[in-house]
């Protein structure tokens, strides 16, 4: 499977100050989603380094469909470490390393940091989707149907949802180059991937990553959010998801 990366250089062969990997959100993708974000960065002297997801952006895979997250994950680990292998090579130097994750790649960005503690030096978690909201939580036999149901129609694409353009991009600009963007998914969330999000979200909660373990998250974090918007599990990140970190 062949996934597609791109990069942000510093100009005029600057030693860049830090190494910085993207992590976009669903249906979205790094090259052209994320290119504003990453021109930025390394305008300010960062190497920027974004790689879009199977099914996503110009990534091999069924467009929409995250068949198995934890694969996914894998995927951006073995990218952005081999990343950080060819730089230090290059340069002799250990260059500090932070992720910047949206929506569902605050997800990623926290289960990768979760794979290697001592490998991150810091993050960037912007609507960060690792809870679900009290009053969309669904029940547990809604769950297992399902999950049950992922068996025998994993991409079937009948998962009902509201616009998540209008509910991620708050300017009508971003949302009309969304739309207008032919390598982002726009369609209803796939039977599967559906449920994969539910599940990582679920167990990054239940399991204690977030609320009881706080202390296995070793590195520094930004978590801009905002509470003007209403959005549902199946839609980029909750809001709520901030009371599962310190305020300080």
């Amino acid at each position: 499977m062949s996934l597609f990366a791109c990069t942000w250089l510093p100009g005029k062969r600057r030693t860049p100050k830090a190494l910085v990997f993207l992590c976009h959100g669903y249906a979205v993708e790094c090259g052209v989603t994320m290119r504003g974000t990453g021109e930025r960065l390394a305008r300010a002297g960062y190497a920027v380094y974004g790689l879009d997801y199977e099914g996503h952006g110009r990534s091999d895979g069924l467009q929409g469909y995250v068949p198995d997250f934890e694969l996914l994950v894998l995927d951006c680990d073995d990218y952005f470490t081999s990343v950080v292998r060819r730089s230090q090579s290059q340069s002799n130097k250990d260059s500090k390393r932070f992720l910047l994750g949206e929506s569902m790649g605050g997800a990623v960005a926290l289960l990768l940091h979760l794979r290697r503690p001592e490998f991150w030096s810091g993050a960037v978690l912007v609507a960060p989707m690792c809870k679900i909201a009290d009053d969309m939580r669904p029940h547990p036999l809604v769950v297992n149907i399902l999950r049950a149901m992922t068996s025998i129609i994993p991409t079937w694409k009948i998962v009902p949802s509201n616009d998540v353009i209008d509910a991620a991009y708050k300017t009508q600009e971003k949302r009309d180059e969304i739309r207008g963007n032919p390598y982002c998914y726009k369609d209803k969330p796939r039977l599967k991937t559906a449920y994969e999000l539910l599940k990582v979200s679920l167990d990054l909660e239940q399991k204690g990553q977030i609320h009881l373990s706080l202390s296995s998250i070793s590195f520094s974090f930004l978590f801009p959010s905002c509470t003007n918007r209403s959005i549902t599990w199946g839609q980029p990140g909750d809001p709520s998801s901030s009371s599962c970190f310190p305020q300080y």
